[in-house]
């Protein structure tokens, strides 16, 4: 049975990011746009670990994290932007297992759940340690996950099932958007994609005037990805119709 993940965050794009990169990993997610929402979630349902914010309307999370510890003994990590040493300091006075800064590294978000689930349950950590996969195999896929569930062009490996894009064996860490564009350029290397139906696999639907951000997420990528964002190698533009990926 897959583990439950608590995101309470009341940013809708964190939301979806953290979401992505869960479920990918295997656990379930429920999210919570505020505090009060966030410990009824608790009250009524199970829950392995808990990602809270600080910053959140009608309960915030420090708030939040000490009527958590009145009534469980759940992980519980900070994910925020307020990163100076005193409020970490005050995030885990309140009860936390461990505080991240905005901005993160979903990847890193995601071993960070590991591992303190790994520390609160003997029973989680044996099925992790019985299911863990060493390392890369020799085809530079995650050991245990199957061949079919990773793409691959050229440097660039994409992990279907755990929503992962690698290159050179190294995981690149992207928004989800930029996740969602580069699932399709994968999904087809060569083949041109305009504008609009990048969007369209960005927002599940036709753009009205709206097209323009995709050269925002293609430059995003680009400084993420290319060893020159300047002369790109894997994403070229295709004058008049739009962009393709190259291995």
């Amino acid at each position: 049975m897959a583990q439950t993940v608590l995101v309470a965050e009341d940013d809708p794009d964190i939301v979806e990011l953290l979401t992505l990169y869960l479920s990918g990993s295997g656990y379930e997610v429920v999210a919570a746009g505020d505090g009060e929402q966030a410990l009824e979630l608790l009250r009524t349902r199970p829950v392995d670990v808990a990602l809270v914010d600080i910053m959140m309307p009608r309960m915030n999370g420090y708030d939040l994290i000490k009527a958590v510890r009145a009534e469980s003994d759940i992980p519980v990590i900070i994910v925020s932007a307020r990163s100076m040493p005193a409020d970490k300091i005050v995030g885990l006075d309140a009860g936390a297992d461990g505080y991240i800064s905005k901005p993160f590294d979903p990847l890193e978000v995601t071993a960070y759940i590991r591992a303190v689930l790994r520390r609160s349950s003997p029973d989680a950590a044996r099925a992790a340690s019985e299911g863990a996969a060493p390392g890369p195999d020799a085809a530079g896929s995650p050991a245990g996950v199957a061949a079919s569930a990773v793409v691959t062009c050229g440097e660039l490996a994409f992990d279907t099932e755990r929503l992962v894009l690698s290159k050179r064996g190294e995981p690149v860490a992207l928004t989800a958007a930029e996740l969602k564009i580069m699932a399709a350029f994968m999904s087809a290397p060569g083949r041109v994609f305009s504008k609009d139906q990048l969007y369209a696999c960005v927002n599940g639907e036709p753009a009205v005037g709206g097209a323009g951000s995709v050269m925002v997420h293609i430059s995003n990528i680009r400084a993420k990805l290319e060893d020159d964002p300047l002369r790109p190698r894997f994403i070229k533009t295709v004058r008049g119709l739009g962009y393709r990926l190259d291995g």
